[in-house]
């Protein structure tokens, strides 16, 4: 039979298996995490560095990714303390100027409460998430696409940039990009990207309750389990 610890999230005292993924008891709870790379039945990666949380251990706390925290017995994790938002602030706004023309990356900074994007707009079309890589090695044992590069040369390719004759055509890789979700008023062409923003009203309802999580369309574009 699985261990039971216990353990407390910004102050809720909760229940779960041990090594459970801290950010998926976070959800289940209610309690709203921002995060884009993690997808549930996928091995978490911490890639995005949005739903990173507070861990504090023997009187010391130190920054982690909630979604590659294994739960442990007496474990105490605050997910919104202001040195969080801050940093989770802008992880989303250079999410953002990367990546304009994804709903989902627009929603995540409206939910993050990111007002005004300070970077250049840069409109790539990947974000190197590793949701595509991780479907399609661990969903579908295909390994039909991986990382090539280093450093800002890296990027998601097939085999020498040609479909192998192994791909299963499945389309999971396309159904899980954040970039296959285009903004609400269709793309944005180069030279007006912007930060869109029309969903922040959404957000009312919650003001000054950041554990509360949102029930509305936001977070349906990257799987968020509490809205969709």
């Amino acid at each position: 039979m699985p261990e039971r610890v216990t353990l407390n999230i910004n102050g809720t005292i909760i229940k779960t298996t041990k090594g459970a993924i801290v950010l998926e008891v976070a959800l289940d709870y209610g309690i709203c995490i921002p995060h884009l790379c993690h997808v549930r039945t996928l091995t978490p990666i911490g890639a995005c560095r949005l739903c990173i949380v507070e861990l504090i251990q023997d009187g010391k706390t130190k920054i982690t990714t909630s979604c590659t925290l294994g739960a442990e017995e007496g474990m105490v994790i605050k997910a919104h303390t202001e040195r969080i938002l801050k940093a989770r602030r802008n992880i989303a706004e250079m999410l953002v100027a990367e990546a304009p023309n994804s709903r989902a990356i627009q929603d995540i900074a409206v939910r993050c409460g990111v007002k005004k994007v300070r970077y250049p707009f840069r409109s790539k079309n990947c974000v190197l998430c590793g949701r595509c890589v991780r479907a399609c090695d661990e969903l579908w044992r295909s390994k039909s696409l991986g990382f090539v590069g280093r450093g800002e040369h890296r990027h998601v390719a097939l085999p020498f940039d040609k479909r192998p004759e192994y791909c299963k055509h499945c389309s999971s890789c396309v159904m899980l990009c954040p970039m296959s979700i285009t903004p609400c008023q269709g793309p944005i062409k180069a030279g007006n990207e912007a930060l869109c923003g029309r969903c922040e009203s959404q957000l009312s309802m919650v003001e000054g309750m950041e554990d509360s999580c949102v029930q509305c369309r936001l977070g349906e574009g990257f799987f968020c389990t509490r809205a969709s």
